[in-house]
């Protein structure tokens, strides 16, 4: 199961990485030596990744397992490792070796500027994350 915020929150996250991307394909052009289309090629490769990632944010539940799609990583939690869900949001959960881990889920996370709209959603988001994690058993919401 995917669980995605909204699609303006994803658009929110993903659009301020076109201008940078933008920037070097302008730098880049009037440029006319190697190394100016080198790091123009290296921003514009990296705008683009992030445009993506920004797009894709949320988390998927699948039967065994969690995986959290951030901005710069991804973390795959095994189900049975999740001890709960905060409200910050932020998955709790322990490693094989039962050292405690935090790993943040950026895509419910909210602001107060943030439309009245956007931030049920993610909230309803943060929710069925909450109702998963406790169906294994392990999560305490």
């Amino acid at each position: 199961m995917e669980i995605l915020p909204p699609r303006p929150a994803r658009v929110a996250c993903a659009a301020p990485w076109v201008v940078p991307g933008a920037g070097a394909v302008v730098f880049g052009a009037g440029s006319a030596d190697a190394l100016s289309w080198s790091a123009a090629g290296a921003v514009l490769a990296r705008s683009v990744m992030l445009t993506v990632r920004g797009y894709r944010i949320g988390v998927r539940c699948e039967a065994d397992r969690l995986v959290v799609r951030g901005l710069l990583r991804t973390r795959v939690i095994p189900r049975q490792r999740i001890r709960a869900v905060t409200a910050f949001p932020a998955v709790r959960w322990q490693t094989a070796a039962g050292r405690s881990r935090w790993t943040p889920v950026t895509a419910f996370m909210s602001s107060a500027g943030e439309l009245a709209s956007l931030r049920e959603a993610k909230a309803k988001c943060l929710a069925r994350l909450r109702r998963w994690a406790r169906q294994s058993g392990s999560g305490r919401g």
